[in-house]
């Protein structure tokens, strides 16, 4: 891509509303743009990452055994009816009314949908166990929107449901999640903490949430100093000692990143999605939810992924690879940049081509602000040693590499 033909508009400051990092970040790269409070567009670096963490998220899914659909935005309110949610949710539901005076909903989350799409097809103990996951727009009536991509109105979320015979199967599952989970932060560049939590208005018997260690964050965990288990103040109140091992616990400030939960029979009951086991009998099928909200998730990896000039993105949710930068308008440098971007897109590497006629200083402030994990340098002084200038974001350290060399260095 050449960045005289990106959509982006760097800036050099961020709005005075925005707080938390990654919504500073964000916004003066370009990745975001706010269309008013609590909803954001994706601009295309923004765009970029986030389809990178879709695609983590939907390999990881599909590895389970998930089989992925897509289910309505319009909610059928005779479904929330059914579970006794259409009142009851909160933050209340966004409801509106069609040209017939008949009242739907957005869809904060989908588990009467999905309960539906199960009773009316699955009948049988040997059609479970079922996994199936969707990648799908939220919303969510909150009373006041914070922190950027933390706390929006409308976002994208991927919500996985599982239907089992009996609580083993379950527990099994649930755990494969975690661990699955676990694979998609790290692949993202975070390293959380799995915690329990409330599980609040979706509800169920108990639910794990994944946290981000961040002194922005707005959840408190209570960690113990010893055996390391953590819980969610919110759901275990301010206690001073482990329930483990009665060590002492310490309070940290988080950013919850995922949320997972055993959801029992509280849906399958009420609405009566039974299978017939081995004997004929009906019974409920025992169900888990499995949530991450991408654009949440892609704000914590610029919090906990940057430094004092910018993002420094991990490789696998990196909008480019590598960000090629033309220093002077020399015909001889340019030829030899054009050269080099052509070779590297022909090997199949994603390259920011900055093209402009801007000054060196404005290039790596630009450069270091967009975070690209790669910056390659080709000068009037590097030509004249036959080389480009090598540095990796995250490093203050610059190689110089002979341009026969540089594919050793991008591999």
């Amino acid at each position: 891509m050449l960045q005289s033909q990106l959509f982006a508009k760097i800036k050099k400051t961020a709005p005075k509303e925005a707080e938390f990092i990654s919504h500073k970040y964000l916004l003066r790269g370009d990745f975001i743009e706010q269309s008013f409070s609590g909803v954001y567009r994706l601009l295309p670096l923004g765009f970029k990452v986030f389809k990178k963490i879709e695609d983590i998220i939907r390999e990881e899914m599909l590895n389970l055994g998930a089989q992925e659909l897509y289910l309505p935005v319009l909610q059928n309110k005779n479904l929330w009816l059914e579970t006794n949610r259409w009142q009851t949710f909160d933050p209340p539901l966004f409801k509106l009314k069609d040209r017939h005076q008949k009242e739907t909903a957005l869809g904060p989350t989908h588990e009467e949908e999905i309960t539906d799409t199960f009773r009316k097809r699955i009948k049988s103990y040997q059609d479970l166990p079922l996994y199936l996951f969707q990648i799908q727009n939220k919303f969510r009536n909150e009373m006041r929107a914070t922190g950027g991509l933390f706390r929006t109105r409308e976002f994208i979320m991927k919500d996985l449901y599982s239907f089992h015979t009996d609580e083993r199967d379950l527990a099994d599952f649930y755990e494969k999640v975690k661990k699955a989970y676990f694979r998609i932060y790290q692949r993202c560049g975070l390293n959380p903490l799995c915690v329990e939590a409330s599980s609040g208005t979706i509800g169920g018997d108990f639910s794990h949430e994944f946290m981000v260690l961040s002194p922005v964050g707005e959840d408190k965990i209570l960690v113990c100093k010893k055996c390391k288990s953590a819980a969610n103040v919110e759901k275990i109140g301010s206690i001073k000692n482990c329930r483990k091992c009665k060590s002492a616990l310490e309070e940290k400030s988080c950013i919850e990143i995922g949320h997972i939960f055993n959801l029992g029979t509280k849906y399958s009951k009420i609405m009566k999605a039974e299978y017939l086991d081995k004997s004929g009998k009906a019974k409920p099928a025992i169900m888990g939810c499995y949530g991450i909200g991408l654009q949440r998730l892609m704000a914590a990896v610029v919090e906990t992924n940057c430094d004092k000039s910018g993002i420094i993105w991990p490789k696998e949710v990196a909008p480019f690879a590598i960000h090629l930068i033309q220093i002077g308008d020399d015909q001889n440098v340019r030829k030899v940049a054009e050269k080099i971007y052509q070779d590297l897109q022909k090997s199949g590497k994603e390259v920011l081509y900055d093209d402009r006629e801007k000054s060196p200083g404005e290039k790596f402030a630009e450069a270091d602000l967009i975070g690209i994990p790669l910056r390659m340098v080709v000068s009037p002084r590097t030509l004249a040693e036959d080389s480009v200038e090598i540095k990796k974001r995250e490093e203050s350290q610059i190689k110089l590499v002979k341009i026969n060399q540089i594919k050793n260095y991008v591999e």
